[in-house]
């Protein structure tokens, strides 16, 4: 498929590790592309028999060469965040793994790309769980701050940030949002 060939004319979300969509309230929301690096079908766990990952397209969110740069005005990245997961793990089935050995530059490569396809002014949510690795070393490989978000110093383990790739230098013509 080429980019000529993507028709997203109404698509301004993505979601860039969709996984099962367990955090959507609406997991066929009509404005945003679902993408993941592969596709579970219904009953592949056996705890939760009607969980599937079922991406829209199909890609890794360190290489999105199908989207133009600027493309969507929010982007959720929600990555696997454990490394030691064993290949039959039921938690490896649901969220995905981390490689052990490239997880710093696979999570460094897969924010530029959220970020490159994110338009000005247009925001980033970033989620994290901090079984594994905690938030503060994931925060470091981010060329970017969040505004806001769940600090490092909370006992959940679940955090949730936010960013909003506001222009270095914005010309005098550009709108302001």
């Amino acid at each position: 498929m080429d980019k000529e060939a993507l028709v997203i004319a109404d698509k301004f979300i993505l979601d860039a590790c969709c996984g099962g969509r367990m955090f959507w309230f609406d997991k066929k929301q009509a404005n945003t592309i679902f993408i993941d690096n592969r596709v579970s079908p219904k009953g592949h766990r056996k705890h939760r028999p009607e969980h599937h990952v079922t991406p829209d397209i199909v890609m890794d969110f360190r290489k999105m060469d199908l989207f133009q740069d600027k493309l969507f005005k929010l982007v959720v990245f929600d990555p696997p965040h454990m490394k030691t997961l064993g290949e039959t793990s039921d938690m490896r089935k649901t969220y995905g793994i981390l490689n052990a050995e490239t997880w710093q530059s696979d999570l460094k490569r897969g924010f530029r790309e959220c970020w490159r396809v994110l338009d000005d002014y247009g925001v980033l949510v970033f989620k994290w769980c901090e079984t594994e690795i905690p938030l503060k070393k994931v925060l470091r490989l981010l060329p970017e701050k969040p505004l806001f978000g769940h600090s490092t110093g909370t006992k959940e383990k679940t955090k949730w940030l936010c960013f909003m790739k506001i222009p270095k230098n914005p010309s005098s013509n550009e709108p302001k949002p």
